[in-house]
């Protein structure tokens, strides 16, 4: 009982100076980024998509009038149980004018036998093999020879695409012609099968459903996803294709932009990806992913910083806002948290409950009314409500911790050229290019 006391007694005597100072990192990095600018974009967002309607019709008549040939490249490795369902997912969709090029990477299932019979039955255009693995950037790039579409679309074999998926990523090309790429928008499918597919579907909903849109309608947004994206075709041959990953989606998205082209996220072009049902295997494809963002954030494309000929401000905000609040804040917040353990020791545990407490209802507050626009299933946003207080463990430490670690190992060591995600071979390779 002394406990809650002391604890009342110190939120409700706590006053607005010392709330700010202890509170700092939640309101100004959290609370104002993450939910008051993504609130004020959105509503822009919706009355701007009213205003861009007719013109997307146009662009969607136009698109229906010229029926372009769309190239359907599927690279994967292992993913033989998947195509099927996948195929399925492609051969019904409203766009028919499609040419379906699965890459097997030198699988050792029964990806081959699968494949070759898909190609036999005229369920897929072609089927290709590496029989000696390259990567994913490898197999997607040996599609792109045998691409015969005006636009390319890249897709992962673990996933299901809604109907109409594959002209509603496609339309925004006709809308502007300086569109490179377009990214559509991945859900999260396998929602009910844990608590971590829990909450990376509330996390997936936060940072693809809504981040992304407020991301693009600023001008920087910066990663395809690699589960669903679209590209000229012309472009992606300018730009010579895939570089070897990890982080070959958001490394290609920086390759178009610093060409010139726009790249911009599609919400309505929705993909649904099963997600890693363990915090295990979470936490390795998180790894995996952080490390691309030293990798090539920080070394690759950091012209992307300097003053060069091909230097843009769009580009160079684009990267500013994603370090600053990726890496830099990351390492801020144990700064903050020794900050609080030097000069508020006494404090500390209510300071810790009161965070908590403040993430939780933000958390809630920010999906409830996010969901407002409907950006993703009714369903699976009520099924999820229970989750959200859950966000605060999920994003404040689980990821953080993750994160830290990977950046911190590809600082150090480039422990991505290391990664057995990519062949040895292609990684070396890689390192010795420094892409």
């Amino acid at each position: 009982m002394k406990v809650f006391t002391e604890f009342y007694s110190f939120v409700s005597n706590i006053g607005f100076e010392k709330f700010f100072r202890y509170f700092y990192f939640f309101v100004l990095f959290e609370f104002m980024r993450f939910f008051v600018l993504e609130l004020i974009v959105l509503i822009y967002w919706v009355f701007a998509k009213r205003s861009r309607s007719t013109a997307m019709s146009e662009a969607y008549i136009e698109l229906l009038a010229r029926r372009p040939l769309i190239s359907v490249v599927v690279p994967g490795r292992n993913e033989g149980k998947h195509l099927f369902k996948l195929v399925e997912s492609l051969r019904n969709q409203t766009y028919t004018n499609l040419q379906i090029i699965v890459v097997d990477d030198g699988s050792d299932d029964d990806t081959p036998i699968i494949g070759r019979n898909l190609e036999k039955r005229g369920y897929i255009d072609m089927f290709l093999r590496n029989d000696v693995r390259g990567g994913k950037a490898s197999a997607a790039n040996l599609a792109i020879r045998y691409a015969r579409g005006e636009f390319i679309v890249a897709l992962d074999a673990d996933c299901n695409y809604q109907p109409d998926a594959i002209e509603k990523i496609i339309v925004p090309f006709y809308y502007d012609r300086a569109i490179g790429g377009v990214g559509g928008n991945v859900q999260v499918y396998n929602y009910e099968e844990s608590v971590a597919t829990a909450c990376q579907a509330i996390e997936y909903y936060n940072a693809i459903s809504v981040g992304r849109i407020v991301s693009s309608e600023l001008g920087i947004y910066r990663v395809i996803s690699g589960a669903f994206g679209a590209f000229r075709r012309d472009a992606i041959e300018k730009i010579g294709g895939w570089d070897v990953g990890p982080g070959m989606d958001g490394d290609i998205s920086v390759k178009l932009r610093k060409m010139g082209y726009k790249v911009i996220f599609e919400p309505d072009a929705v993909c649904r990806t099963n997600a890693p049902n363990t915090f295990k295997k979470l936490a390795k494809q998180r790894l995996r992913w952080d490390k691309s963002l030293i990798r090539f954030r920080l070394r690759k494309h950091f012209d992307v910083f300097l003053p060069t000929r091909a230097f843009t401000w769009v580009n160079f905000f684009s990267f500013l806002e994603n370090v600053f609040y990726n890496i830099f804040l990351n390492f801020k917040w144990y700064f903050y948290i020794g900050d609080m353990i030097l000069n508020s020791l006494s404090f500390l545990p209510f300071i810790i409950v009161t965070n908590i407490i403040l993430y939780a209802v933000f958390n809630i507050l920010k999906y409830l009314i996010f969901s407002l626009f409907r950006l993703n299933r009714m369903e699976s946003v009520m099924y999820l409500l229970p989750y959200t207080p859950l966000m605060v463990f999920y994003f404040g430490y689980f990821l953080r911790i993750v994160r830290t670690r990977a950046y911190l190992q590809e600082l150090i060591f480039k422990a991505s050229y290391d990664d057995n995600w990519n062949p040895a071979k292609s990684s070396r390779a890689a390192k010795a290019l420094r892409i």
